[in-house]
């Protein structure tokens, strides 16, 4: 069981997820943390405003601070990646997601440290396969981008590993969405864009559809807020249940109009939507449907409560993105 005086490192520290991270540890308690990330890019820096931690190490440094300093590491959260869906160079998500990842992992074994990581639902491609997480289907899945196919690379070699940390879960992120994402640019939550578009436009543009079996804006997703997705995190890293991979989703897939409404709603204006062709570079990776099957996290023991989509995306605005705050 976590405690406060624990040593953790979280990678990825500076971006959307890791940032919310340690804001969450540190209203545990916790502020013994070890930052890693690429901290000179400075469209990031906001996002630990206010934190408390111990050190922050640059990513590229962190395995020589670890033998150099050699300290008693309690869990390791990696979340550090390169998310950019758009990237269709593989070779950029084999070094950054694919190998450090593998370092991570072997690390975490020689010095017997429990490991929580960042998985994706971009592993699931298409959805042909479901999106049940179960090992036995790992092998089969053909993810539609480099992005998701670098996390899936890692899951079956993760799985296919004889040495393991004393504990190790890979939670695969469905569409999660909060605040701390002011810096990413094009891969921001539709959620993040709507808001700004209603501010400077009135209106909200959504993706039209490029298939007879959804309508326009019908498309389906399982969003996720952020608090609840480093909750589960906490939990895997807290309470140790079985090793393996864990949907990091609500179990519940809502539309883009869904969405959008909500974000109208948590401004009092009514709803404006408007539809623009999917972008080429991206049409033929589209996602059009993802689901978690929760079964195997809830069975685990989790038994927290999802916010719901308009929950979630109400709180988000007023909260954060109606006052620019960071968490």
């Amino acid at each position: 069981m976590l405690r406060p005086e624990n040593t953790l490192v979280i990678t990825g520290a500076a971006g959307f997820i890791g940032s919310f991270l340690v804001g969450f540890l540190n209203r545990k308690g916790f502020e013994n943390l070890i930052l890693v990330d690429d901290f000179e890019r400075t469209e990031k820096a906001l996002n630990l405003t206010g934190k408390r931690y111990l050190h922050r190490i640059a990513r590229t440094d962190f395995f020589r601070w670890m033998s150099e300093t050699a300290p008693q590491i309690d869990g390791i959260f990696h979340l550090g990646a390169r998310t950019d869906t758009t990237e269709m160079d593989y070779e950029v998500h084999r070094v950054l997601n694919l190998e450090y990842s593998q370092k991570i992992w072997e690390l975490c074994v020689r010095e017997e440290i429990p490991l929580v990581y960042a998985s994706s639902a971009a592993t699931y491609g298409g959805g042909e396969m479901g999106y049940s997480d179960s090992h036995e289907g790992v092998k089969n899945l053909a993810p539609l981008n480099p992005y998701g196919r670098s996390k899936n690379d890692f899951d079956r070699w993760a799985l296919g590993r004889k040495d393991a940390p004393p504990f190790w879960a890979g939670v695969k992120f469905f569409n999660v969405f909060g605040p701390n994402e002011y810096h990413k640019g094009r891969m921001a939550s539709v959620i993040f864009h709507a808001f700004r578009q209603v501010q400077e436009r009135g209106y909200v543009q959504l993706f039209r559809s490029h298939r007879p079996d959804f309508t326009d804006g019908g498309q389906l997703r399982d969003f996720i807020y952020v608090q609840d997705i480093v909750s589960i995190c906490y939990w895997l890293m807290d309470t140790h249940p079985q090793n393996g991979l864990y949907n990091g989703g609500t179990g519940t897939a809502r539309s883009f109009n869904d969405l959008a409404k909500a974000v109208f709603a948590a401004l009092d204006k009514t709803p404006d939507i408007r539809f623009i062709d999917t972008p080429a570079d991206i049409r033929d990776s589209y996602q059009y449907f993802t689901e978690a099957d929760t079964t195997k996290l809830r069975q685990a023991g989790y038994k927290i409560p999802f916010y719901t989509l308009e929950e979630g995306v109400g709180n988000y605005i007023r909260q954060y993105l109606a006052t620019a705050k960071t968490f």
